[in-house]
């Protein structure tokens, strides 16, 4: 199931929704985001540029979507995880899932990837996400959003992404 081949030159996702960016600052920190959807090595793609900064306890900036345009929940259960292709400044990135039961907005499933400087495809399985902050398990068949993160250390965040889906 594609959640987004990002042909839509307004980051409008294949499920309706849109992409957008955030950073720290909407809790006090510096970090700025810039997230844009442009075309890399011939692959229409959302890239995701920043500083993360530490200063004012921040620490972060974030591509994300929605998943579904009523706020609803999206049913991933009948899939093993989500699939994207990567390309980067050779830093690690996070992939972050909220559900229902992230009530808290620094709550969230956490899966990490690196992305160099070639286009590779990352499959990551949702067997293989930690929680973070939370005691409950994922639960996929209650999932509302997913981001693309830079995070935890300061750093300059450049990284793309393409063809995201759910695989089985």
């Amino acid at each position: 199931m594609v959640i987004d081949d990002f042909s839509d030159l307004e980051l409008r996702s294949a499920l309706g929704t849109r992409w957008y960016g955030v950073s720290d600052s909407v809790m006090g920190g510096v970090s700025e985001a810039t997230v844009v959807r442009t075309v890399l090595e011939g692959r229409p793609c959302l890239r995701l540029t920043g500083d993360v900064r530490l200063e004012n306890n921040g620490g972060f900036v974030q591509a994300g979507l929605d998943l579904t345009p009523t706020g609803g929940v999206l049913d991933a259960s009948a899939f093993a995880g989500i699939r994207l292709w990567v390309l980067g400044n050779g830093e690690r990135y996070n992939l972050h899932l909220r559900t229902t039961a992230t009530i808290r907005p620094w709550q969230s499933y956490r899966a990490h990837f690196q992305a160099g400087p070639a286009w590779r495809q990352v499959d990551l399985p949702f067997a293989g996400f930690l929680r973070h902050r939370l005691e409950t398990p994922l639960d996929v068949s209650t999932l509302r959003r997913v981001g693309i993160v830079a995070i935890g250390r300061a750093f300059t965040a450049d990284v793309a992404i393409t063809d995201m889906s759910l695989y089985r």
